[in-house]
């Protein structure tokens, strides 16, 4: 069984940074989408879940929602197994519960919750202006 761990949520200020982290363990050697293909997502309160940013189909590009472009960054360490979002220049809009999520079809857009079928528990991301 897949398991996604988060870490790395806490309270900034605005302007500052934060690291998250996404562990995940239990890919075998016969599944087709690991942190290849991975995303992270976030929701506010009383808001929808929405995709914050993603690896492309094949790995080499990663995406991401305008309002973040520029000031955050996916990647990832293989050997590790661990997917990070490293976000700059936070706002008190980027406050949510962040979380990870394993990719299992491309038949949805990247931001599509749909296409995912592991997720994490969630870190709490807060910004105070």
């Amino acid at each position: 069984q897949v398991q996604l761990v988060e870490s790395g949520g806490g309270s900034v200020q605005a302007g500052g940074s934060l690291r998250l982290s996404c562990a995940a363990s239990g890919y075998t050697s016969g599944d087709t989408y690991s942190t290849k293909h991975m995303a992270w997502f976030r929701q506010a309160p009383g808001k929808e879940r929405e995709g914050v940013a993603a690896f492309s189909r094949y790995g080499a590009g990663t995406y991401y929602i305008p309002s973040v472009k520029g000031r955050f960054t996916i990647s990832r360490d293989n050997a590790k197994n661990t997917v990070y979002l490293q976000m700059n220049s936070l706002k008190p809009e980027d406050s949510a519960m962040y979380y990870c999520a394993t990719r299992f079809t491309f038949d949805y857009s990247w931001y599509d919750e749909r296409g995912y079928n592991y997720w994490g528990q969630g870190t709490q991301v807060t910004v105070s202006s």
